[in-house]
């Protein structure tokens, strides 16, 4: 018989500008819905902020999720359908209900943003995995994949980052100086999906997108991208982030109804609530027209995040821009961008919806054409660093990247 998941967690966060956690409040598992509560220390704080408004205000008593089983801010810091698998591989042999919170508090400490969740209010015991080696981390990773038992030092590590978010396997890496995201090939890829996200991720920084920094590695005859870290500061902060899945209220106890997010939504939100606007809006529109370019049809809203500082929205540097498989033409974004519920991958459309992003269709037209020109330019350079060989440069072209279906009637 399995032991009872567990019901109470408490919930710590790094304020903006510290380097060590206060306890902000805590959860409760109340059956259909966890609810948050903030901690009276915390409400009596000078620099408190609410972990994510609407939906967390600063006030006493109990708050239920405005969508879903749990807070949004509190399900992106959480793991996903990876991390969860991990933790559901380390529990193999226990006969035991997770629970909703339970995959809070056995993932990893040093998740993604600024929240963390613990046992106790009152003594922050990060959950860490000690130090690991990129072929340890990307055995365990294969392990899991296939099904077999890890050793109890791999079963550390790959638990050390269980909070990622996502659904392939990918790992951490705590290095103070450098953190970074470590994602792995899959056995089940058909393509070089690690190396076609190199080449998509180094062409947008080309093109003047702002992105994460990567890197691509060999470990164990397999290809490892490394994605640098935005949510650290040089200090030893964090930085909060929601996604905006939880910026569009989109947690819902439906595991579907991230399906109703769009970037037309999503623009509304970056008028009202975000910093700099306008230059957001650009770069918005221009990630769209980028992952078009590129073959990224997968660009859904856990997939875009903003920081928040207790009053205003930033958005992040991007990141997951990989370009899908792909064997035709027509395809479709996961996300609408046009007020009619346009979401067909091709720029020409992106250019007609240009005022919802605050752009002229000439200035539209003009960040188009610096991306093709960008990827036609750049790309023999992209590839050579990504060490893609011949026959998969041709598997790419056309394919994914600079697909006829995306440039049609351009």
């Amino acid at each position: 018989m399995g032991t009872e998941a567990k019901k109470t967690a408490y919930v710590w966060v790094w304020l903006p500008g510290e380097s060590a956690p206060v306890v902000a409040g805590r959860l409760d598992d109340r059956g259909p819905v966890a609810s948050f509560t903030y901690g009276r220390s915390y409400l009596s704080r000078p620099d408190a902020v609410a972990l994510y408004l609407p939906e967390l205000p600063l006030k006493r008593g109990e708050i239920n999720p405005i969508s879903g089983r749990v807070a949004g801010c509190i399900a992106d810091a959480g793991p996903d359908a990876w991390g969860r698998r991990v933790i559901e591989h380390h529990r193999a042999r226990e006969a035991t209900d997770v629970g909703i919170l339970g995959y809070l508090l056995e993932s990893g400490s040093d998740r993604i943003g600024a929240l963390d969740f613990q046992d106790s209010p009152d003594e922050y015991r990060p959950r860490v995995s000690g130090q690991a080696t990129l072929a340890d981390l990307a055995e365990a990773a294969e392990r899991v994949e296939n099904g077999m038992r890890l050793t109890p030092a791999l079963d550390r590590a790959l638990l050390h980052g269980s909070s990622v978010g996502g659904a392939r396997p990918k790992a951490l890496l705590a290095d103070r100086s450098r953190p970074m995201i470590a994602k792995f090939s899959s056995g089940a890829d058909s393509y070089p999906v690690v190396k076609a996200e190199y080449v998509a991720m180094e062409l947008a920084r080309r093109a003047g997108l702002a992105v994460a920094g990567v890197d691509i590695r060999e470990v164990l005859g397999k290809d490892v991208l490394l994605v640098d870290r935005f949510d650290r500061t040089p200090d030893g902060g964090r930085r909060i982030m929601v996604s905006a899945l939880t910026i569009l209220e989109l947690h819902g106890a439906d595991a579907m109804a991230g399906r109703y997010a769009t970037y037309t939504d999503l623009a509304f939100h970056v008028r009202a609530r975000f910093t700099q606007a306008d230059a957001t809006l650009r770069e918005l529109f221009s990630r769209i027209t980028f992952n078009i370019l590129v073959g990224n049809t997968d660009d859904h809203a856990r997939n875009h995040a903003a920081f928040w500082n207790g009053d205003e929205l930033t958005l992040t540097a991007a990141y997951d821009i990989c370009p899908q498989a792909r064997t035709g033409g027509e395809a479709a974004q996961a996300m609408a961008f046009g007020e009619d519920n346009d979401r067909m991958s091709q720029v020409v459309r992106c250019v007609a919806h240009a005022s919802t992003y605050h752009l002229s269709a000439v200035e539209a037209k003009e960040i188009v054409d610096h991306q093709i020109a960008v990827i036609n330019d750049e790309w023999t350079e992209a590839c050579d660093r990504a060490a893609l060989s011949a026959v998969d440069r041709e598997r790419l072209w056309g394919r994914q990247f600079l697909n006829p279906y995306a440039l049609y009637d351009y």
